[in-house]
């Protein structure tokens, strides 16, 4: 029988909020009449715990994600699979836990009451870096591709893929700075950016909504910001400082062999 609701709460290993303000809101979770799992945490799981999350969305009728920007949660659990249908993300990079108990009983009508609260762990500890992709800015361009080092994508013309997700390097957020359409995020960046997942301008730009010319003319203005910014020489610098550290890791492991 599917149950009414449940909130999926991320305990993030990544630093992009307080450990204060996640004790903070697993406490106040604990008042509500729902099934609550604190995962430790999201972005491990859409990679090393699909099964639990595709049971979990199999299980309940209503779902609650507390984590961070909507925009990448819901495309990195597209990515990995998992379809929860449609979903309420509430952003606690943005809000605080008084707002979000506040939108929990007000706006998605949690009762106040004991939660039927879990943990939930899985082996992988700390993931790295991944990039998502938002597939409804994508153009298939494949530079992200073409930049990275390290064998994260596959690519042809008509498909672009995250496949290799762990080999993405910590701190190298590189190829989601030269994306020309913004359609690279990474989710533990500790940032508050579109490059962490926050969205574009306010609004997305996609190839399947308005004309054509118009949809160049946004393309090109993003092209023009990633310029002035310098944002491409710095997608150069991290690239170069995570090659050096990974043949510096690596020359480490031979002479330890």
């Amino acid at each position: 029988m599917e149950k009414k609701s449940c909130v999926l709460f991320c305990r993030c290993k990544a630093g992009v909020v307080s450990n204060e303000m996640l004790d903070s809101v697993a406490e106040g979770l604990r008042g509500f009449d729902s099934v609550v799992f604190e995962m430790h945490d999201l972005c491990a799981f859409s990679i090393h715990g699909k099964d639990v999350l595709k049971a979990i969305g199999k299980e309940f009728k209503q779902k609650i994600v507390i984590a961070c920007y909507p925009r990448a949660v819901k495309n990195m659990l597209r990515q990995a699979g998992v379809n929860f249908g449609g979903f309420e993300v509430l952003n606690f990079r943005e809000l605080s836990p008084e707002m979000i108990f506040l939108k929990l009983e007000n706006d998605l009508k949690l009762e106040k009451g004991e939660a039927r609260y879990q943990e939930q762990i899985t082996d992988l500890d700390v993931p790295a870096w991944f990039p998502v992709i938002d597939e409804s800015l994508c153009t298939l361009c494949g530079k992200c591709a073409r930049f990275c080092l390290f064998g994260v994508y596959s690519y042809d013309k008509k498909n672009l893929k995250v496949v290799n997700p762990l080999a993405c390097k910590n701190n190298c957020p590189a190829c989601g700075r030269t994306c020309p359409t913004l359609a690279i995020m990474f989710p533990r960046l500790a940032e508050n950016t579109i490059l962490a997942g926050a969205e574009p301008d306010g609004k997305k730009i996609s190839i399947e909504k308005g004309s054509l010319l118009m949809t160049l003319n946004e393309r090109n203005q993003n092209r023009r910001y990633i310029f002035r910014q310098g944002v491409v020489q710095q997608a150069e610098i991290e690239r170069q400082k995570a090659m050096a550290e990974f043949k510096m890791g690596m020359e480490n492991f031979n002479k330890n062999d």
